[in-house]
């Protein structure tokens, strides 16, 4: 038995009284999905751990069957995987946006959808007003931006202590910025690793990253890039850091898992795959928005299951939609997922001689009316070929309430997943 995810990412959401007290999920048009549901089991899953964020790197990682309180360090050490920069054990590594800001406030946190060829120069600019040597005769840098994809980028602080606090700023649209730069009351403790480079305490850290924010905010403001723009790429907003991580691959989980692949647009998830030992497909025109290449990552999955047993396909633009409090998009959104990529996989499925078992679900709700990640549990569906149904009828978060599989928490979800063979 193979093994398939597919994941839309923060696709549950809440009940909403445009749609008459339903969520999009129930709202909206899916036959693929509710046909799944119909003919498999359902459930719901708790994604996020206690104490926790309840973000995508902590819920795709738990999905994956991860102890967060043994691996997790954050998005930075994530992304940087996914980009191809190998952390030393001295890097702070960061998530570093570039978002938008006006009447001080922060009005988006993607910098207006800016896009990978625009952020590349503005990148390279702040590389070469803001990047700071410690050492010049070694070349060695305290700060050092890195290119990563559209609005996510890296940022390393060679040195850097990760017992700080950063606010993610999809989690504050339309609040004040300020009261949001870093501080130093960490709710996560960490254990100091060997440095070649002075070791920054936690407070000089924040004061050097919250340095980095003002002194980005003039340079932005004033590049030819954001000139004449009415949504401005103007400041940067790191986030997310941490040290790199000691994960067991998937296959040393699941030895019946003898190779796996990940398909996504965001660098975020690309980085847990490589670090769970999965290969990367990366697929033309896939954007981690609404106008994604659908049918190119459905036929990626399709054929990663010729030659892979275990495959996880990740679409973004459900959270997307959810973070711009899109309700129109969101919906359109999901039947995309439904009809342009859970449609041609299960079609494919439907053909193959060798079983395939899929799972359905997102990592999180983004709710359009709060615009936020929010830690409640998620609706999930599993179905194959001979699977005994459930009384499920359809794909949302109310009907999987009843659902045969329960409410399920953190790696019990894959250790089911993955026994069914």
């Amino acid at each position: 038995m193979k093994h398939i995810i597919i994941l839309g990412d923060g696709m549950a959401d809440h009940a909403i009284a445009r749609l008459e007290g339903r969520t999009p999920l129930q709202a909206t048009d899916k036959p693929m999905m509710d046909r799944l549901a119909r003919e498999g089991r359902c459930g719901r899953l708790i994604t996020v751990p206690e104490g926790f964020p309840p973000g995508s790197e902590v819920a795709n990682t738990a999905i994956l069957g991860y102890d967060l309180s043994q691996v997790y360090e954050g998005r930075g050490p994530l992304e940087a995987a996914s980009i191809g920069y190998q952390m030393a054990d001295d890097d702070l590594a960061l998530r570093c946006n570039i978002i938008s800001i006006a009447d001080g406030k922060i009005i988006t946190h993607n910098g207006g959808n800016l896009q990978t060829e625009d952020a590349a120069q503005l990148i390279d600019y702040l590389n070469r007003e803001l990047a700071t040597p410690i050492n010049r005769e070694q070349g060695c840098e305290r700060v050092k931006f890195i290119t990563g994809i559209q609005y996510r980028h890296l940022l390393i602080i060679k040195g850097g202590s990760k017992n700080i606090v950063c606010a993610p700023p999809h989690d504050h649209p339309g609040e004040e910025w300020r009261p949001l730069l870093v501080t130093t009351e960490s709710p996560v403790s960490c254990d100091a690793v060997e440095s070649s480079s002075p070791r920054l305490t936690p407070q000089q850290t924040a004061d050097l990253l919250n340095e980095l924010i003002l002194r980005s905010q003039p340079l932005l403001e004033a590049h030819p890039y954001n000139q004449g723009r009415e949504r401005q790429a103007n400041s940067i907003w790191p986030w997310s850091g941490g040290y790199r991580p000691s994960m067991q691959t998937l296959m040393q989980q699941f030895p019946e898992v003898k190779s796996g692949a990940v398909i996504s647009a965001v660098d975020l998830i690309q980085g847990i795959g490589r670090y769970a030992g999965l290969r990367i497909i990366k697929v033309p025109g896939a954007t981690g928005l609404a106008d994604t290449n659908y049918e190119g990552k459905a036929q990626a999955a399709i054929d990663a299951l010729q030659h892979d047993d275990f495959v996880f396909v990740h679409v973004e633009a459900t959270d997307e939609a959810g973070h711009d409090g899109d309700l129109e998009l969101k919906m359109r959104a999901i039947n995309y997922l439904d009809q342009r990529l859970i449609r041609p996989i299960i079609e494919a499925i439907e053909q193959m001689n060798e079983p395939v078992c899929v799972a359905v679900l997102p990592d999180h709700p983004t709710p359009v009316e709060l615009r936020i990640h929010v830690n409640e549990p998620v609706p999930f569906l599993i179905w194959h070929r001979g699977i005994e149904p459930d009384e499920v009828q359809q794909y949302d978060e109310q009907s999987c309430v009843s659902g045969a599989y329960g409410l399920l928490r953190l790696n019990q979800f894959i250790n089911e997943f993955m026994k069914i063979k």
